[in-house]
């Protein structure tokens, strides 16, 4: 049966899994060699269908509230992670983004978890982006100001600057309008008026900050072509790639496999752009032989079925 919770969280798992073996390749090459399928090996010598932090990140805050919200057990499962390997797919960690790395370090180190992430404007990879899908679970019946600050704490644990909050609270008032039925141009238009009026009415962010966002506040995705979406790692082009992808395409596997192709960051902009995908088109609708591959599904099943639980949907 299909759940806004399955279909989020293996949307964004298999999302993940098809990027990891070329993660890092350019677009050039992907354009001549295209990503059909689940690979295997490749950039991270993996077994096919493994996923990356991307989604090991994503489960360790499933899991987190599954138990309630509570950043500390957050912060301590991100530990768990990096160094002990927990919730991986084999047993490994094989890709961590530097900024997620410093910042797991000081929470390591007893850092406070909402200032552990950093701050400066050259810490805006996507790395609080690609894993805060969970969240909306928890947010979703919350007044808007709260499901902000609620975004900006969560996001702070690795990714503190406005610019990486922002894109993080967009994505999710794009996600909670894709929940609640809208037609992916709809939710995307419609979330970014309430953005933009509570962006207005408490002076967030600055106009600099803004300018920076423009491209996705001011509705402009709608009528861009793909040769102005960008895989990269900054996560204003990963948000602005996931929007873009879900707006333009037809199918989930046609939304993750332009995800991919796109090049570089291939992993996580597949599994941010398959989070929404898997939102709109359900589980049921992402291909069987990616399914039956990817790694450690009973236990992401398990998982899953533990957070519909604790959320009744």
């Amino acid at each position: 049966m299909s759940t806004p919770i399955k279909n989020a969280l293996l949307g964004l798992a298999v999302g993940d899994a098809l990027g990891v073996p070329v993660e890092f390749q350019s677009r050039d090459i992907l354009e001549k060699y295209p990503v059909t399928n689940m690979r295997e090996f490749g950039t991270h010598g993996q077994p096919a269908g493994t996923w990356s932090d991307d989604s090991s990140l994503t489960f360790c805050l499933a899991e987190t509230l599954v138990k309630g919200y509570d950043l500390q057990d957050l912060a301590n499962r991100f530990v768990n992670w990096r160094y002990h390997a927990y919730w991986t797919a084999h047993g490994k960690v094989f890709d961590v983004g530097n900024a997620t790395n410093t910042a797991i370090y000081y929470l390591s180190q007893g850092a406070p978890p909402t200032t552990a992430g950093g701050n400066d404007e050259d810490c805006n990879g996507n790395g609080s982006l690609m894993r805060i899908l969970p969240l909306l679970f928890y947010i979703k019946d919350l007044d808007i100001h709260d499901r902000y600050c609620h975004v900006r704490d969560v996001s702070s644990l690795t990714h503190r600057h406005i610019r990486s909050i922002a894109c993080c609270f967009i994505y999710l008032e794009v996600a909670l309008h894709i929940l609640k039925g809208e037609p992916p141009v709809d939710a995307y238009l419609n979330a970014i008026n309430e953005v933009n009026k509570y962006f207005k009415e408490n002076n967030l962010p600055d106009e600099k900050e803004q300018g920076i966002l423009a491209t996705t506040l001011s509705g402009s995705l709608v009528d861009k072509p793909i040769s102005e979406i960008h895989g990269t790692g900054y996560v204003v082009r990963t948000l602005e790639a996931a929007i873009w992808i879900l707006i333009h395409t037809n199918t989930y596997a046609e939304a993750v496999l332009t995800a991919v192709n796109l090049g570089n960051d291939t992993d996580t902009t597949a599994a941010v752009a398959g989070g929404l995908a898997g939102m709109h088109y359900g589980w049921e609708e992402i291909p069987a032989e990616w399914l039956n591959i990817l790694a450690g599904k009973d236990r992401i099943e398990e998982l899953i079925a533990n957070l519909q639980v604790k959320f009744n949907i």
